[in-house]
């Protein structure tokens, strides 16, 4: 139980991104995402402009591109679908290189592409610069749903519990002559995670007991997050009003 709270996401830091607070950060990242949503998406130099905000918060937040970049990997199954998509859309079709794509399939994987990488490097950005038990507090501020902050919580507390636990499970049966590599093999990794469910659901168990007998009744001890004052509010804003001005600048030049 004595797993750490730092997470992969997080870069600590003391610049003017990370001060803000949480539920600031929030907002201006949720308006931003759906402003990226809303661009049409043949608006290509509007994507452009949206890729550049990001571009000065990562300045002022003082992140490196590259740690950004490692970490907004998790999109890749997107990408493959964007990639496969003008090869097997219908409708017109164009020549490019010898391979006949579809001119529906080019937008549609572009716009899977464009979309799904700016709401990733949003919500990394977000995450970046945000602690998360900042992140459960800044829910909170935003009155959302208790039930949602305390499931929130214990599932970032004890997801790093679990994964120590499918390592030491991993190493026991490397220890013992399992090599994952071989096909006939994946029984004993199947029923690894067989295993880990259930002592997973056992352990849950015990802490929920243990959290009954030091009087938990339901609820998380309050958040206390101190409200943003209107200057700070109107300064973090900036991007999202601007993205929110990006978006709708593509339809009335369109």
């Amino acid at each position: 139980m004595g797993a750490g709270h730092a997470h992969a996401l997080h870069r600590p830091g003391d610049s003017v991104v990370h001060r803000l607070p949480a539920h600031v950060k929030i907002v201006v990242a949720f308006v931003m995402v759906l402003a990226v949503v809303a661009t049409p998406r043949d608006a290509f130099a509007v994507f452009g402009l949206h890729f550049l905000l990001l571009v000065g918060i990562w300045v002022a937040a003082r992140i490196p591109p590259g740690w950004l970049a490692a970490r907004a990997l998790i999109e890749a199954p997107f990408v493959v679908l964007a990639v496969l998509l003008p090869f097997f859309a219908a409708g017109p079709r164009t020549e490019w290189c010898g391979m006949s794509l579809s001119v529906d399939g080019l937008l549609a994987g572009w716009n899977i592409l464009v979309k799904g990488t700016l709401g990733v490097l949003v919500s990394v950005t977000l995450a970046a610069t945000t602690p998360l038990r900042d992140l459960v507090s800044g829910l909170s501020r935003l009155r959302v749903p208790s039930m949602v902050c305390v499931i929130a919580t214990l599932m970032l507390r004890y997801l790093e519990v679990i994964g120590a636990e499918a390592r030491r499970m991993r190493l026991a049966r490397l220890s013992r002559g399992h090599d994952p590599r071989f096909v006939w093999q994946l029984g004993a990794t199947v029923r690894s995670v067989g295993a880990l469910f259930l002592r997973s659901y056992e352990r849950g168990e015990r802490v929920h007991l243990a959290m009954l007998s030091r009087g938990y009744t339901g609820t998380m001890p309050a958040f206390t997050t101190a409200p943003a004052s209107a200057v700070t509010w109107s300064v973090a804003l900036l991007p999202a009003v601007a993205g929110v001005l990006l978006a709708a600048s593509a339809y009335w030049a369109w």
